[in-house]
């Protein structure tokens, strides 16, 4: 194919372009004689104005807008066309099925034929006379004539043969019929004296030469080509092998057409043919070659997925577009990797299968030393890893059992020592069948990925690909092998080591944090996961398996690089660890939260040292949470919970100690305050005001001191702290307190608080002793509060509700202006 026109094919588009221009340049000079016309009667006199004289425009009625066409005159004739065609072969498809029985055979045949071949014959006379678009109407008429013909020769001659046979020859003779009128039409319509040897003749031949050609009948022509040989496979009810085998042929000679024509319609025709019979032949051949049931079936199918191979492989090197090249030659190798795989699959065992397919598309790589074009040996390469990407796809579900099966193990820890690793780690999961070479297949294509990453530039991609991979074929690889319980725990920690090992090399490689290095520490971490959970099923293995990996995780978060992973890695192992202590030695789990707290103690510590933001923030999450995790363990016991409270407070308190960490205060005061709470709630204290005073008093008095040196000083960090310790619990108390002495005197101190607050302009005061003045008087109505609605009608709180919410609406301007006055008075305070 060029993307050049012909040289007829170039005049005909030459000449429709003028034609286009001369319509066009008629149209402008008939508006410009209008707009003369209308200018010069414009102009003169009124009494000057005869009776033919054109009136001015009306206002409101843009001249041009008016004159307007709403469609061009080419589209009007083809859409007259285009009806007159149609109906024209109703009227004949209705004359031939309902008609037909009036007259007799003679009389039949010749209104047939005659209208036929004068139909068929008119668009050549139309042609001379370069009534293009009307002859290619009537010779779509002429072409549903001669399909109607076939029918009725049919119905009348042929009546004993088959519709599938009949119907397969009537396509082949009306395609042959179709393409020589096509083609046979062109040159005499394009017919001339060439005896005229004058410039005049000579121009005259030239513009001949450009007419258009029908458009119509070699398509037509080309789309029935497809048909003949499927209606006769059908018709002699040939197997799916040789049907598949006639599909396929089809798609070969609608190929060889398409690369051959040079009409645009034809080649286009061509090409949607050989895509659709190729695609259902290579899908046929592929659904055969995977259902062969032995060798021989196997081979015969394989013939059939090479032969479409070899189809698009030839497409492929012909067709000039670069990415459909690509295109075609991937389609090729994917036919031929399903045929030399299922030729595998049927003469191995059915857990070869993938395998089999796997070495098929990895040879597929030696297509980059073959002297194909560029193109199709991309397309072949191409088709290699969309072959491998499908073999991962079926090593999913064994890699997933691997990675959550051992969580089942959290219902039922120390159950006891299975028979092997496989038993520990699918315990409720079903093993998935033909998993023996699923590491086979991961290392091969890990493989494969290893040596594309070192032939790239930009390769890093490649890498972390077959560094998960691999990964992945050596986590599976105990499974898969049935090792002992033992050895494949012992193999999952080596590939755990193995796994921050790769890490290290690829910080040194790159000199700091790469993807591969943040990969690699990803991976050892999951399998350090993995692993501490398939040592639930023995007590003595999960203390030994989590106290080597909080040593091995603390021994590798000192590497440059390392801490912000490997560091909380080993305090959550630790903590792990230390609940499976407790568990071990039979403490309640109150108890265990104790040995828990050790965790976040060693990681301030850790923190409180030197070293990066992203490590000291790390490890303080990971010692959060595990206080966290001690506090909800003493939960159910108050007074250890609070003990734990207390200790949780000092280690904050000591980590409020370093300069960066100054709010990490008041953190510890309100642990410690709350530990003092829950003391007392354990102790049944009824007067909690006997142990909160003496710490009120001092308190106030300390923080009166320090704002009177330090002027700027916020009032929460001065009084706040003080006036909650009494507050909070005498209104804990007082909820409860059925009489009424403890309710005034906490209503008259917040009150007192409160006045002080507002007159010194305090935040804290005022908020703390408004807050417990509203709440206790809030406690001291609530009985009456009750009995009254309790009195009430049930339609009076709704009616409330509303007055209420009208009164809001209507005012709610208002109430907006006198929120914002208290909003900046209370800001002012300080």
């Amino acid at each position: 194919m060029t993307n050049l026109p012909p040289p007829a094919e170039e005049l005909r588009l030459l000449d429709t372009e003028l034609w286009h221009l001369d319509a066009r340049r008629a149209v402008l000079l008939r508006r410009r004689a209008w707009l003369i016309h209308t200018l010069q009667a414009a102009s003169a006199p009124r009494g000057d104005r005869g009776a033919g004289s054109v009136p001015p425009s009306r206002p409101g009625r843009g001249v041009a807008s008016a004159r307007r066409p709403e469609t061009s005159a080419p589209g009007v004739q083809n859409v007259l066309l285009i009806l007159g065609g149609v109906l024209l072969t109703v009227a004949a498809v209705a004359f031939t099925l309902v008609g037909w029985g009036h007259m007799g055979i003679v009389g039949r045949s010749l209104v047939l034929g005659a209208v036929t071949v004068g139909t068929l014959g008119a668009p050549v006379a139309l042609l001379r006379r370069g009534l293009a678009s009307t002859a290619e109407a009537t010779a779509g008429l002429g072409l549903a004539l001669t399909v109607l013909d076939a029918y009725a020769l049919h119905e009348v001659v042929f009546t004993g043969t088959g519709a599938l046979t009949y119907t397969a020859a009537a396509s082949a003779l009306l395609a042959a019929l179709w393409a020589a009128y096509g083609l046979g039409v062109g040159a005499w319509g394009r017919a001339d004296d060439r005896t005229d040897e004058s410039d005049e003749g000579k121009e005259r031949a030239v513009r001949k030469a450009a007419r258009p050609v029908l458009c119509l009948p070699l398509p037509a022509a080309t789309a029935t080509a497809h048909l003949p040989l499927l209606l006769w496979a059908l018709a002699l009810g040939a197997g799916p092998h040789t049907f598949t085998a006639v599909l396929l042929v089809t798609a070969a000679a609608g190929a060889a057409l398409a690369l051959r024509a040079t009409e645009v319609p034809v080649r286009t025709v061509a090409v949607v043919g050989s895509l659709g019979t190729g695609t259902v032949g290579a899908l046929s051949a592929g659904w055969l070659s995977w259902s062969a049931s032995g060798p021989g079936t196997a081979v015969r199918a394989a013939a059939l997925l090479f032969l479409a191979a070899a189809i698009a492989l030839v497409a492929a090197r012909r067709v000039p577009k670069p990415d459909v090249a690509v295109g075609a030659a991937l389609a090729a190798g994917l036919c031929a990797v399903a045929g030399a795989g299922g030729v595998v699959r049927a003469s191995l065992p059915g857990v070869w299968t993938v395998p089999g397919y796997v070495a098929c598309g990895v040879a597929l790589l030696a297509a980059v030393r073959t002297p194909l074009p560029q193109s199709s040996r991309r397309g072949l390469v191409l088709a290699s890893p969309a072959v491998q990407g499908l073999a991962v796809l079926c090593a999913v579900p064994l890699v997933a059992g691997t990675l959550l099966g051992p969580v089942t193990g959290l219902e039922r820890p120390w159950s006891g020592v299975p028979r092997d690793f496989r038993a520990a780690v699918f315990r409720d999961v079903p093993w998935p069948p033909d998993a023996a070479t699923v590491p086979l297949v991961l290392g091969v294509v890990a493989g494969v990925l290893a040596v594309a990453a070192r032939r790239r530039q930009d390769r890093w991609p490649t890498a972390v690909g077959a560094m998960l991979l691999g990964w992945a074929a050596l986590l599976v690889l105990p499974g898969v092998l049935a090792l002992p319980y033992g050895a494949g725990l012992v193999a999952q920690g080596a590939v755990a080591v193995a796994a921050l090992g790769c890490a290290e090399r690829a910080r040194r490689a790159a000199g700091g944090t790469s993807p591969l290095m943040l990969t690699a520490m990803v991976l050892a971490l999951v399998t350090s996961v993995v692993l501490a959970l398939v040592s639930l099923a023995s007590e003595p293995v999960t203390i030994g398996v989590l106290g080597a990996t909080t040593l091995v995780f603390g021994a590798v978060a000192v590497r440059p690089g390392f801490g912000p992973f490997a560091a909380p890695a080993a305090l959550v192992h630790a903590t792990a660890l230390a609940c499976a202590i407790g568990a071990a030695a039979g403490w309640q789990a109150q108890h265990t939260a104790l040995l828990v707290l050790v965790v976040p103690a060693v990681a301030a510590l850790v923190a409180a040292r030197p070293a990066g933001s992203s490590t000291t923030a790390a490890v303080e999450g990971a010692g959060a949470a595990a206080g966290l995790l001690a506090l909800a363990l003493a939960a159910t016991d108050p007074p250890m919970l609070a003990l734990v409270l207390s200790l949780c407070g000092l280690v904050a308190a000591g980590t409020a100690l370093r300069p960066d960490r100054r709010p990490a205060a008041h953190v510890a005061a309100g642990l410690l305050l709350l530990a003092t709470w829950v003391r007392w709630a354990a102790w049944d204290v009824t007067t909690p005001e006997a142990y909160t005073l003496p710490v009120t008093v001092p308190a106030l008095v300390v923080g009166f001191l320090r704002r009177r040196r330090d002027p700027g000083l916020s009032s929460w960090p001065a009084y706040g702290a003080g006036l909650a310790v009494t507050a909070v619990p005498s209104l804990l108390v007082t909820w409860g307190d059925p009489h009424w002495l403890r309710p005034l005197l906490l209503g008259t101190a917040a009150l007192a608080v409160t006045l002080a607050g507002a007159r010194n302009r305090l935040q804290a005061p005022l908020v703390l002793g408004g807050t417990v003045l509203a709440l206790v008087t809030l406690h001291e109505l609530a009985p009456y509060a009750a009995q009254v609605v309790g009195a009430l009608p049930r339609w009076a709180p709704p009616a409330l509700a509303g007055l209420v919410l009208l009164a809001l609406g209507a005012t709610y301007e208002q109430r907006l202006r006198d929120a914002r006055r208290v909003r900046e008075v209370f800001g002012r305070l300080d």
